[in-house]
């Protein structure tokens, strides 16, 4: 299910919604630049304590270079539900990659350009497309 979501604060061009079902979760998504499937995807992961917020400002530069650029709140931050916080085998590394695997197919993609910030730097490294 995509759902537009009411986030206030956001530059113009930028979009919130939920994403259902990545792997057992509902991801929220800042999203800018997804007019056209031509467009190669970059998903940005923020670091801790932050949120999929903290990149609204890159957001729409990115779009405006051709890009589809997504920002999640990444498992157990933000908007984001699903996870079991008292389970911390769910936040081991290969976990969090499937997160964003999960995310990508999600969105139509088979890849993307990953970009992480802090914690999400070793979750982009971890993840393979």
């Amino acid at each position: 299910m995509r759902r537009h979501v009411d986030f206030p604060g956001l530059p113009g061009g930028v979009g919130s919604r939920y994403i259902d079902n990545v792997n057992g979760l509902r991801v929220h998504i800042l999203e800018a630049g997804h007019g056209g499937s031509e467009r190669p995807l970059v998903l940005l992961l923020h670091g801790f304590p932050e949120l999929a917020y903290s990149w609204r400002k890159i957001l729409v530069p990115l779009a405006d270079a051709g890009f589809h650029v997504v920002a999640p709140d990444q498992r157990g931050y933000g908007r984001t539900t699903g996870s079991d916080i008292t389970d911390l085998a769910s936040f081991r590394a290969d976990n969090l990659a499937r997160d964003a695997l999960s995310l990508i197919s999600a969105l139509g993609y088979d890849r993307a350009h990953l970009v992480g910030h802090d914690f999400g730097s070793p979750v982009a490294g971890w993840t393979r497309t």
